[in-house]
């Protein structure tokens, strides 16, 4: 495979062929591997952070900050923006890397570079908006308002199937609002997060910017840890399992620290008996078998209504049949690998426990070892909508179809599992529509209407609820998150009264 978008990166090729990439502190005696998921080659190679280096980096950061709070906020805009025009020169290469890296298709990869340009874009015309409020007080002679200053070092965790976005969404917001960043990737995807900030070091270095705004730490588990037991980070922004999330959301709020978590999904549509077919059979293929599964906001569930159920199970059936499984570089390709042999065996277990249940599959699963060691077939099963299987997220491509009766039971099914991610429902009846996302209808923080569950864009806040987190990212307000919150009264009298009219005369 040509591997020259590695060299585009700044991502120098050893002997072996492999790259190397460094967090800005080199640690010879520890290294995180990449294997690609693609071909099982070894990419490169990534020093890993030892506690030293990560309290100078972090100390670093502390004094970065001090400098940058004080850039005024449409310059922090700025930089942003050359960082978003840099990323646009080199959306080719990083494409190509996220897909070799993570295994998605080329098409998502450079997708998802372009959710960064994109976000850099909302975060410049973000940088002239960080507004607060003005009220009237109940004192004569008195202004009140409030105003957002920065919170300082911002922690940003961010697992494996976004291995830039994700990242890009919380740092180019936390910029311009006048953070700096810390960010600790997935062990299995390290090269993607030095590419990244091979990138911003140039553009620092174009603006004479100190070393410390934008920082990166390697390793497994313990880097993260060090990240939320430290009181000098105020915010951590976790993406990953449930399971983890709660992990740093204890160990955060026991200092009293702030986190923003972004976790599971089993995320449905609900397709009635008005739906258009053909946005049905793209929506439910795309969000079913996109990045072979393992985004949060996959489709897990089709919930269809009985009169439309054999229809819709046997077309997608059909359409799975021309699924083309192989190489995610190779734009002929729909569905590339999953990201590695863990992930293999927890698609197989997942299909065990389907047969188990006594669920029937539509379209057999099964490993593709032809192709190598990570690559497996969508498969969609038939389940009772009290399915324990189906209850769990698996990061897998596996496509549950349930039926319903009427439609007060659908949202009841869909809203039965613990995540609360996205949602959707395929209807033409407004009625319908609107019953879906009143407050009695979905429970997720995204909730759809004749779109899939996959494919967010970054103008609405991004997050779900339950035990997706709580946590909103990207647009709308989410900046605020990134910021501390300030009330200024200001007495222009020469009197002093208090509020609530209180007498305090001595």
């Amino acid at each position: 495979m040509n591997k020259e978008f590695l060299q585009e990166l700044g991502l120098a090729a050893d002997n072996d062929g492999s790259s190397t990439g460094q967090t800005g502190m080199h640690n010879p005696d520890a290294h995180l591997e990449s294997r690609s998921p693609v071909d099982g080659e070894l990419i490169g190679r990534v020093s890993i952070t030892t506690p030293e280096q990560y309290e100078q980096i972090v100390s670093q950061a502390a004094e970065a900050f001090r400098h940058w709070r004080t850039v005024p906020a449409p310059r922090r805009g700025e930089v942003v923006r050359q960082y978003g025009e840099a990323l646009r020169k080199h959306k080719d290469a990083l494409g190509r890397l996220v897909s070799y890296e993570m295994g998605k298709s080329l098409q998502e990869g450079w997708g998802e570079v372009q959710e960064m340009i994109d976000i850099c874009d909302f975060a410049v015309g973000l940088s002239r908006q960080l507004h607060g409020l003005t009220m009237h007080s109940e004192r004569p002679l008195h202004r009140m308002y409030e105003q957002y200053h920065p919170l300082g070092i911002v922690g940003v965790i961010s697992a494996f199937n976004f291995p830039v976005a994700v990242w890009s969404w919380n740092t180019m917001l936390a910029l311009v609002c006048g953070d700096v960043v810390v960010w600790k990737p997935s062990e299995k995807t390290p090269l993607c997060s030095v590419a990244c900030q091979n990138i911003w070091a140039q553009v620092a270095a174009d603006n004479d910017l100190p070393e410390g705004i934008s920082n990166l730490v390697n390793g497994d588990y313990t880097v993260g840890e060090l990240m939320t037991k430290d009181t000098r980070i105020p915010l951590v922004s976790a993406t990953g399992s449930t399971r983890m999330g709660k992990a740093v959301a204890q160990t955060v709020a026991g200092r009293l620290g702030k986190s923003l978590l972004e976790l599971g999904g089993n995320n449905a549509i609900i397709i009635t008996p008005s739906a258009d077919m053909d946005l049905v059979l793209t929506g439910a293929l795309f969000g079913a078998v996109g990045t072979c599964g393992q985004r949060c906001t996959s489709t897990r569930r089709l919930i269809i209504h009985e009169s439309r159920y054999d229809e819709v199970r046997d077309k997608l059936a059909a359409a799975y049949g021309q699924l083309k499984i192989g190489d995610p570089l190779d734009e002929k390709n729909h569905v590339g690998p999953l990201i590695d042999a863990q992930a293999v065996e927890m698609y197989e277990k997942a299909i065990a426990a389907v047969k188990e249940e006594g669920g029937t599959m539509v379209v057999e699963g099964g490993r593709l070892n032809n192709l190598g060691d990570c690559y497996v077939k969508p498969c969609i099963a038939e389940v009772e909508t009290n399915s324990q299987i189906a209850m769990a997220e698996t990061f897998a491509p596996i496509l549950y179809l349930m039926k319903y009766g009427d439609l007060n039971e659908a949202i009841e099914i869909q809203n039965s599992v613990p995540q609360g991610l996205s949602s959707a429902i395929m209807t033409t009846n407004m009625r319908e529509s609107e019953r879906f996302l009143s407050a009695t209808g979905s429970d997720c923080g995204i909730a759809n209407v004749n779109i899939g569950t996959s494919g967010a864009e970054i103008g609405g806040a991004f997050g779900g609820e339950k035990e997706t987190g709580g946590g909103r990212e990207s647009g709308s307000d989410a900046w605020k998150v990134y910021m501390r919150r300030q009330t200024n009264t200001i007495n222009y009298s020469t009197e002093l009264p208090l509020a609530q009219g209180i007498s305090f005369n001595l």
